[in-house]
């Protein structure tokens, strides 16, 4: 057992280090950057537009309120949804290990990717909605696969690579699914959860042991009970996943974001310090940071958008599947709610976990120096620097109690993305490979809760970046068609153009279906 885990941290490692530092990172913000120069600085400068149509919206019945339609999911769910399986682990462990492995510096290169990674997400929701097309039980079904064969594939002597592409992308969202979505995020879980509420009778009890790592009854049982709960909301399908996610994520992130809110306001005098350790150590090789000696530039950018995007999943193309089940009519009305997507989970989420452990004094500005070796961890004891009164320390309950939530939900939300993958690679045979697929899906959750921290958060990120690069491949050949189909709706719905026939979707029977639904619902 001991060498096959070597054997695969080795042959990982290998391919990790290619996909993200010779490829990955700077196709990632070229990406961003080509998305947001072609569309104008659309984040910016309709940033009053976007705002109004996702977070203003809310109470909107036509955003909020369900759909009569089993075969789709309302907006507001939609987002919800795509958050559940964006706001997760990443959002608290992921930065932490950011901080840790990059410097405060890395956090700034988690803004860098996220302000890019909001046009990267928008063109991805655009395009999954233009492409969308009915399955075999009359439910949308939409993604980086579908863009990839009939947009790319459309292009003259394109058919086969874009198929081909379609594929490796398929694949590899499948492979990601058990790493980022599942494994990952369930070994947090295990490893906070039973580091908080330890229970000696429980955690003394070793199983098997190797190099120091002991699996223990505790971890086994928490692991079987994740299996139970998952396995039960994942039988209801996309309909109870939405339901339940539109009822946790509002809650469960305004709790965390006001939870951090109290640790940096408690920590006032050190938010200047803060700010100043993130941009000044963003730009430099910070070789005397003692607690990361030899950090190079390149590590600093690395680890800030690898951790940037395992968080907020822009350019992955894995958002794209559940958007897509959205019961919008028109594409960009979905790529907004995709720019709010990064901008909530990043730019809100992540910098709060980023300031909570730079004010608190968990890390060392100066030295590097951290109270802990675990990137788990260190939120827990962030939280401890103002929520622990004796004996009970509150913030680690939180904090175990939170990413319970983050992770578990981020769990649900890539089952559906994996499901989906796999019922582009299976076809006619869909129905039946779906449903062996979750069982295996299921299953894989007691793997992540008896790995290794450093094994299961290194094959996410190799997951991650393998299925990244054939969905930007297949954003940049269709950066024209983002263009064309931003300025129609910018024309009709911004600039109010009368006479300018809308842009809704690749398939024509689609395209007049849609557009005769708006004239009939004056949907705006």
């Amino acid at each position: 057992m001991n060498s096959f885990f070597d054997n695969l941290a080795k042959y990982n490692d290998v391919i990790n280090s290619f996909v993200w530092t010779k490829v990955g990172v700077w196709l990632l913000i070229a990406t961003g950057i080509l998305m947001t120069v072609l569309t104008k600085g659309f984040q910016i400068t309709h940033l009053r537009h976007w705002m109004k149509k996702t977070i203003g919206s809310m109470f909107d019945n036509k955003v909020k309120g369900h759909t009569d339609d089993k075969a789709s999911i309302s907006q507001f769910q939609a987002l919800c949804t795509a958050l559940a399986a964006t706001v997760g682990v990443g959002n608290i462990a992921g930065v932490a290990a950011a901080i840790m492995s990059g410097g405060p510096g890395a956090v700034f290169w988690m803004w860098v990717a996220a302000f890019f990674g909001m046009m990267t997400n928008y063109s991805e929701n655009i395009l999954g909605i233009y492409f969308r097309r009915k399955n075999h039980n009359d439910e949308w079904s939409g993604g980086a696969m579908y863009y990839l064969e009939d947009g790319l594939g459309g292009y003259k002597n394109m058919k086969g690579i874009g198929k081909v592409l379609a594929v490796i992308f398929a694949i590899c969202a499948m492979l990601a699914s058990f790493g980022i979505g599942n494994m990952g995020q369930v070994n947090k879980i295990v490893i906070n959860f039973t580091s908080a509420f330890n229970i000696p009778s429980l955690s003394e009890k070793v199983l098997y042991s190797s190099n120091g790592n002991d699996i223990t009854l505790y971890m086994l049982l928490v692991g079987v009970i994740l299996m139970v709960v998952v396995g039960f909301v994942i039988i209801g399908g996309l309909q109870r996943i939405a339901s339940f996610a539109e009822r946790i994520i509002p809650f469960m992130v305004v709790a965390y974001v006001i939870g951090s809110l109290i640790i940096i306001f408690g920590n006032v005098t050190a938010i200047g310090h803060a700010f100043a350790a993130i941009f000044s150590m963003a730009f430099t090789r910070q070789a005397a940071w003692g607690g990361a000696a030899g950090i190079t530039f390149k590590t600093v950018v690395t680890m800030g958008c690898k951790r940037g995007v395992f968080s907020n999943e822009a350019g992955l193309g894995s958002s794209v599947m559940v958007h897509s089940n959205s019961n919008v009519l028109e594409p960009v009305k979905q790529g907004l709610w995709g720019i709010f997507e990064v901008f909530a989970d990043t730019i809100v989420v992540c910098t709060m976990t980023a300031l909570t452990i730079l004010t608190s004094g968990v890390i060392d500005l100066n030295t590097g120096v951290s109270v802990t070796d675990s990137d788990s961890t260190l939120v827990a004891e962030a939280f401890n620097t103002i929520f622990k009164f004796g004996k009970f320390e509150f913030g680690r309950y939180f904090i175990a109690l939170a990413i319970l939530l983050f992770a578990f939900t981020t769990i649900l939300g890539w089952s559906h993305y994996g499901a989906k993958a796999v019922e582009y690679l299976a076809g006619s045979k869909a129905p039946v490979v779906t449903k062996v697929y979750k069982v295996i899906y299921v299953l894989m959750i007691l793997s992540g809760a008896l790995m290794t921290s450093s094994i299961a958060w290194d094959i996410s990120d190799t997951f991650n970046g393998m299925m990244m690069l054939p969905n930007l491949i297949g954003v940049i050949s269709l950066s024209p068609l983002v263009m064309k189909l931003t300025k129609n709706y910018v024309d009709r719905r911004i600039k109010n153009k009368e006479n300018v026939k809308p842009m809704l979707s690749h398939f024509p029977e689609i395209e007049e279906e849609n557009a005769k639904k708006i004239l009939e619902t004056g949907e705006d």
